[in-house]
């Protein structure tokens, strides 16, 4: 690997390259971590709304309720079908548990996708919205609402899925998202009186679940595998810690290793493994810092992938970055 300029470097004994210390990719992680710290501590977490609670079901028609569970310290939310919660030995469905944030991710842009799209809402309120300057006014204001999705409250977020959405069912291989169409006269100013036959719009999105260590991802099928990946807060943790690690050894004047890694309260075998993180190409950094991993991608498989080519070219190679 090329040196950089105002890297730091060290041997250490087992003869592993030196690492290089990007200050602007450390400085990015601790902050990142700093602000989920400070917005875990002013409860910001805690009072994240399940937006799909009450819609959401799994293939067998279980409701799924939401969960959760913290791990290192870090909380994460789940919607979980109802026999697993009940532990109900007589009911024969193996039920699922998925993640809350990706699952209401889907259905968010989904959702957002219909509205943007005057010929879907065309099509689906023609049966009981006649009037034509009606009908393009309502395209107009699901349109708008659309196109500030990312900036609406909370509240009126919510209460356009509510309305909008009749259940969300969660199949092996995809997600069923059923929307009924009259829910849009909330959007008109004027109330409209639907006709006795109301037709459910389906929007169906291929997608699976995946196991990566301790983690459970969805897939979402015929998507670019690195778009959907948000910053994974176990990783960040211990790519900072590696540094740390690193930083400790730099300004150990030669301290065994033992003793380092006594210092820092972890065995000698763990704290050799995390040192050899911080030798990671700074592109991979980065990109885990932006959530860019692959899916894949833990922080039990980098951990026990510690021992990494020291070629840059050759561990984008081996964790999937290639």
């Amino acid at each position: 690997m090329p040196a950089q300029a105002g890297s730091r470097h060290q041997v250490d004994g087992a003869g592993e390259h030196a690492p290089i210390i990007d200050q602007e990719l450390w400085d990015a992680a601790q902050a990142r971590l700093a602000g989920n710290a400070a917005h875990r501590n002013a409860g910001g977490r805690a009072a994240q709304p399940s937006l799909l609670a009450g819609m959401l079901f799994d293939a067998d028609g279980n409701r799924m309720t939401p969960s959760h569970a913290v791990k290192e310290g870090t909380r994460y939310r789940y919607y979980v079908s109802r026999p697993l919660i009940t532990n109900d030995q007589a009911d024969r469905s193996t039920g699922r548990r998925i993640p809350a944030g990706e699952i209401e991710q889907l259905v968010l842009s989904q959702v957002r996708q219909w509205l943007l799209d005057p010929g879907s809402i065309y099509k689906a309120t023609s049966a009981w919205l006649l009037e034509p300057s009606a009908q393009q006014r309502l395209v107009a204001q699901a349109a708008q609402i659309g196109r500030q999705w990312s900036e609406l409250p909370p509240a009126r977020r919510f209460a356009v899925l509510t309305a909008l959405i009749e259940r969300v069912e969660v199949r092996v291989d995809r997600v069923d998202i059923h929307l009924r169409p009259t829910g849009l006269r909330a959007l008109l100013d004027a109330a409209v009186t639907p006709s006795l036959r109301e037709e459910t719009v389906i929007l169906s999105v291929p997608a699976r679940l995946h196991r990566a260590g301790m983690e459970i991802r969805m897939l979402i099928d015929g998507t670019d595998p690195f778009a959907a990946v948000k910053p994974n807060a176990r990783l960040i943790k211990l790519l900072v810690r590696a540094h740390r690690f690193n930083t400790t050894l730099v300004q150990s004047d030669g301290l065994a290793f033992a003793a380092l890694a006594m210092r820092e309260g972890v065995s000698r075998s763990y704290f050799t493994r995390v040192v050899r993180l911080s030798y990671l190409a700074p592109d991979i950094t980065q990109a885990i810092l932006e959530g860019r991993q692959p899916h894949d991608l833990t922080a039990e498989k980098l951990l026990a992938h510690s021992r990494l080519p020291l070629g840059w070219h050759d561990q984008r190679t081996a964790l999937g970055f290639a």
